[in-house]
């Protein structure tokens, strides 16, 4: 948001979203004015990197567009897999290690554990309704 506000450009996408998008651009040919657009932000929040395995040709893709901005951009990402796990999502051993070292280089990784916020906040949200129908009182007759 400060970047934002900074007039910073800046680009929120899922892994998945980017990926089909950069298929969809090399497919019709633009490529490269798909990945010179990205050459112009500042700032990149790519959304759930780990949710949606990628087949060759998509990890290719994010691979290639991750290298370019590495040292240019400034990135935040987020995922639930641990870096042991990734390739789960990337397949091919040594094309996760290029990503991995790409993605971690001058990283501040904050490691918010494995449970989730959205049902950590849904229970949280049912306890708090329970505790408000208890304190009520009751109608009279």
């Amino acid at each position: 948001i400060a970047a934002c506000r900074q007039q910073k450009r800046a680009r929120f996408m899922t892994a998945a979203g980017l990926v089909n998008a950069r298929v969809e651009a090399q497919r019709q040919h633009g490529l490269g004015r798909a990945l010179q657009r990205w050459s112009r932000l500042d700032l990149i929040v790519l959304d759930e990197v780990s949710y949606v395995s990628f087949a060759q040709g998509g990890a290719e893709l994010l691979f290639q567009v991750i290298s370019e901005r590495a040292e240019r951009t400034a990135w935040i990402m987020t995922t639930n897999l641990p870096f042991s796990e990734w390739t789960q999502v990337v397949p091919n051993a040594r094309l996760c290690k290029a990503l991995l070292d790409r993605i971690t280089d001058r990283a501040h990784i904050i490691d918010t554990g494995t449970d989730s916020y959205r049902f950590k906040r849904t229970l949280t949200s049912r306890q708090q309704r329970a505790e408000q129908r208890v304190h009520q009182p009751s109608p009279s007759i």
